[in-house]
Parts: structure tokens; C-alpha cells; sequence
């Protein structure tokens, strides 16, 4: 007769899977909660500690943690050496093993740390040849029906067993992953030697970067992330570039305290406004760059009414995120089937690395902050910022730090007028931006993502109407670029801090 072990910290579904082993003709066997509640429902069950001969030691630490339920587990059923021991030392063979883990990234802590459970779950799927493992309740019922037909076959065994130790892997990525916090003032912590890095998937995507590509986004145990809160009211399945767009306009949108909105197109923001509504910041961020803001992504950081929501339904728009919709606005933006409405919370800011793929390995550093106070900032200029300046310049340092370097972001009063960016040189993309911005260059302030290498980005920006900058200095030859500013009467600022976005 067929031995299981059944040891759950999530009980979903167990008793109905008991069961269905028991009329199989299957012994159960269990643990702790499980087989009181297996033992409750009148099925037979044996109790771990009558295998054993020892109950629960240590706080329940030991319990299944012995050479006759391992070696039940391990035991090579072809091995005639192994038949023999099993004989030798009373150990009878287990067949089956339902175990899944103490909830560890919900809570993590010492005592839920699980042991017994995946030293269970690795030795069965280390032996799939013998034994199966079911460690999620969403295959009970699909290894129920292949026990009932008799087709439990050893393809099916090593799926799982592969299932098993992806789970096992992600439990310690995890146990790692939060054990490195409490070395989070070293030097490597950012970038240990070894880098435990295991994710979940969390969705299948449309497609890929174009549609012949498969995407998929996943997410990191124990990591919150505010796409696993987020709601999708309306439209088609989210894209890979759909999903990364939606990412920058959001994490960008969300940097302002005013009623703001960002639209992004191809991962840059081709249109920032702030406003005292959010209709406001629409219509203002949109009016920067209408042509680039086709197909664009819409995020605000405050509930879509209706008149915001006609104004987006009368462009192409691939998607609108934002904390909430009126009912209203749900109903004129819902009529169009194809646009995508993401409803979700600020984002956690949860990652402390950026990593990226590259050909045999990856690439990793340290996120990016952009969070820099203005008594940080340094007028390097004989006129200072006016406090409109000031306000502007903040504005167009938060919406370059979001784009693709080189950068150079024009911002006049509330609302950025000109984007340059992902070019070769500054020149070119301060000639981009004034470009872009057109009459609104005049008055206007300009923001650099690094330092300016002469003082031809100036004059250009001067010739412009641009009347302060900020950069990060740091240039040999930043006192060109301050003469340059001096003798057109700009206002320079120098932030320290470079941020480049390649």
C-alpha cells in the first residue's frame, strides 16, 4: 500500500485531497495541525512521532528531521543495497510527499525559517524517480486525477520535482535576501559576492519588446511591489513595452506632492505638468509635445474625473494610470476597448538594485535617487535663481533624471516645454529640446542630467531665452560654462549629483 506524507502550513484544500488518497487506498501520514485536522474528519492518519518513536522536540525545531522518514523519502527502490537497509533499520517508503513553507516573506522572523519542510521537498524531488512531491495547491487536483487513471508517470514526477526546488530556491532567496539587511552598512551590500536572485512570474505579457517576442513580468519574493496591488479596469493584456512605459510615466508622476501628470513615450516623458487640478496637468502636459504623446502612456497622481477623461479620450493612448477613476470616467474611457486603465497605489520604492541582463551574466548597481534637497544645491552664478526659478528648476531636475541621457529638460513655470534626450552629445540635445519648445524656450529654465564639458550648451540655451540651469558640475571646465552663464545673465546652480539614465 502507497505511503503519503502530508505536512501543510496551508491547509487549503488538504483535507479534500486526503481524502481522495485514502479512497485511492493510499496510507496518510502527517504532522503537527495537519494530522489533527486529517485525524478530525475520521480518516486514518499516523501521527510522524509513531514512525519515529519521538514526537516534537526543540519547539517543534525537530520533528520530521529523522532517518526513518528521510530515509523513506530517499531510499532507491531499484538499489537492492537500499531495499536491504530500509529492512535492516525498520524504514518503511514514502511515495508521496504534500509539504508547502512556513508564510516566510509575509512575516519574516527566526522561527519561520521552515527546516523539516524543505529538506522533505528537496529529498522527494531529488528522488522523482520513486516519489512525488506536490509543494502548491493548485496541483492537487491534477496529481489526484493522474493517481486515479494510474498515469502518475515519471515525466509527471520530474515536473514536479522541478516545481519543488524553484520554490525551495525562492524560499532562501528570500531567508538571503531579508538576513542581508542586517549587513546593509557593508561595503558589498549593495553587491555581494554572490547574488541571490529568484523571482516568481507573476504574469504572462501580450508580448514581448515587439510581438514575436514572449514577455512575461515577474516578481521577487518577499519584494512588495505596487503592480501586485494594482487593478486593470479596462483594455487588452499589457506588453513588455506597455508594462516598462507605464513603470517610468508612474515612479515619475509620483515624485510630486501638486496635482501632476506625466506622459511617456518609448520609457521618456515627452510631456510633466503640474497644476492645481489634475485636469490641469493633463491638458498642459499633453499641449508640451502632442506629437510624441501619440500612443503615449497617462499617468496622474490623483483620481481621473470626467472632463480630465474626455480629454484623454480624444488622443490615442495606450494606457492611463492612476490612483482612482470616477465613475464617470470610467464610463467614457471604458467605451474604448483597446485602452488600457490601471488603477494603483504610489509605488513602494522597494528596490535597492537595477540589475540588467548582459551576454553571460548581469549587470547590477545601486538605485538611482533622485531626491536631492535644495540646500544641497549651490549657486555658482552672480544672479541667483528667482524663487519662479527655483520652482521650475525642480520641475525640469526631476523630469531629466527620468530621461534617457544625454538629457536637457526646458521647464516654464509649472510645465516642461522641451525634452532632449538619449543623444550623443549635450549640444544636440539641448538643440532637441529648444527645439521642441519652440516659442517657450524664452523665459523658460533648463536642467542637465550631467555636467556641461564647455560652455557651448550655454550659449546655446541663452540664444534660446533660457534664464537659469541647473547641472551637476563637476567639469574641469566648469568656469567656462559659469562665464558664459555670467555674461547672458543666466542664473546657474550646480546640484552635485549626476544622473545619468542609459
Amino acid at each position: 500500500m502507497p505511503r503519503a506524507l502530508l505536512s501543510v502550513y496551508d491547509k487549503t484544500g488538504i483535507i479534500e485531497f486526503a481524502t481522495a488518497l485514502h479512497n485511492c487506498g493510499w496510507t496518510l501520514v502527517s504532522s503537527g495541525g495537519t494530522a489533527a485536522a486529517i485525524a478530525a474528519t475520521g480518516l486514518p492518519v499516523t501521527d510522524v512521532a509513531d514512525i519515529t518513536g519521538l514526537g516534537p522536540i526543540l519547539d517543534h525545531r525537530v520533528v520530521t528531521l529523522h532517518p526513518k522518514v528521510h530515509g523513506g523519502i530517499l531510499a532507491d527502490r531499484d538499489n537492492a543495497d537500499h531495499v536491504a537497509e530500509m529492512k535492516l533499520h525498520g524504514i518503511e517508503g514514502i511515495d508521496l510527499v504534500v509539504v508547502n513553507l512556513y508564510p516566510f516573506s509575509s512575516n519574516p522572523s527566526i522561527e519561520l525559517i521552515d527546516i523539516g519542510g524543505p529538506a522533505m521537498v528537496r529529498a522527494a524531488a531529488k528522488n522523482y524517480a520513486h516519489v512525488g512531491v506536490v509543494v502548491d495547491t493548485a496541483d492537487y487536483e491534477d496529481v489526484i486525477e493522474m493517481i486515479e487513471g494510474g498515469f502518475f508517470t515519471i515525466d509527471a514526477r520530474r515536473r514536479l520535482a522541478q516545481k519543488a526546488f524553484r520554490i525551495t530556491s525562492s524560499y532562501d532567496a528570500a531567508i538571503a535576501s531579508w538576513m542581508a539587511e542586517e549587513t546593509s552598512d557593508r561595503e558589498d551590500a549593495t553587491v555581494p559576492p554572490i547574488l541571490t536572485l529568484v523571482a516568481e512570474r507573476a504574469e504572462v505579457l501580450r508580448y514581448g519588446e515587439n510581438p514575436h517576442q514572449t514577455g512575461a513580468r515577474y516578481r521577487l519574493p518577499g519584494v512588495e511591489s505596487w503592480w501586485d496591488a494594482a487593478v486593470q479596469l479596462n483594455g487588452k493584456e499589457m506588453s513588455y513595452l506597455n508594462v516598462l512605459d507605464t513603470e517610468a510615466a508612474w515612479q515619475l508622476v509620483s515624485r510630486f506632492d501638486q496635482p501632476a501628470a506625466v506622459i511617456v513615450k518609448h520609457a521618456n516623458p515627452c510631456g510633466v505638468a503640474i497644476a492645481s487640478t489634475i485636469f490641469e496637468a493633463y491638458t498642459q502636459a499633453h499641449g508640451a509635445d502632442p506629437v510624441s504623446a501619440f500612443g503615449g502612456i497617462v499617468a496622474v497622481n490623483g483620481e481621473v474625473n470626467a472632463d480630465t477623461a474626455r480629454a484623454i479620450s480624444e488622443i490615442f493612448t495606450e494606457v492611463v494610470v492612476a490612483p482612482s477613476f470616477s465613475a464617470d470616467a470610467l464610463e467614457i474611457l471604458c467605451k474604448k476597448d483597446n485602452l488600457r486603465l490601471v488603477e494603483g497605489a504610489a509605488p513602494f520604492h522597494s528596490m535597492a538594485i537595477d540589475v540588467r541582463s548582459i551576454d553571460g551574466g548581469l549587470l547590477v548597481q545601486s538605485v538611482d535617487e533622485v531626491d536631492e534637497p535644495l540646500d544641497d544645491f549651490t549657486v555658482v552664478t552672480e544672479r541667483a535663481p528667482t524663487d519662479t526659478e527655483w520652482s521650475s528648476l525642480l520641475l525640469a531636475w526631476q523630469t531629466v533624471a527620468a530621461t534617457w541621457s544625454n538629457a536637457i529638460v526646458l521647464a516654464n513655470g509649472n510645465t516642461v516645454v522641451g525634452i532632449g534626450g538619449g543623444q550623443p552629445n549635450r549640444v544636440d540635445a539641448a538643440r532637441l529640446a529648444i527645439s521642441r519648445a519652440g516659442d517657450r524656450a524664452t523665459g523658460s529654465v533648463a536642467a542637465s542630467d550631467a555636467f556641461f564639458p564647455f560652455g557651448d550648451t550655454v550659449s546655446a540655451l541663452a540664444a534660446a531665452g533660457v534664464t537659469a540651469i541647473s547641472q551637476p558640475g563637476g567639469s574641469v571646465r566648469d568656469e567656462e560654462s559659469i562665464a558664459v552663464a555670467n555674461t547672458h545673465g543666466i542664473a546657474m546652480v550646480f546640484t552635485g549629483t549626476r544622473h545619468f539614465r542609459h
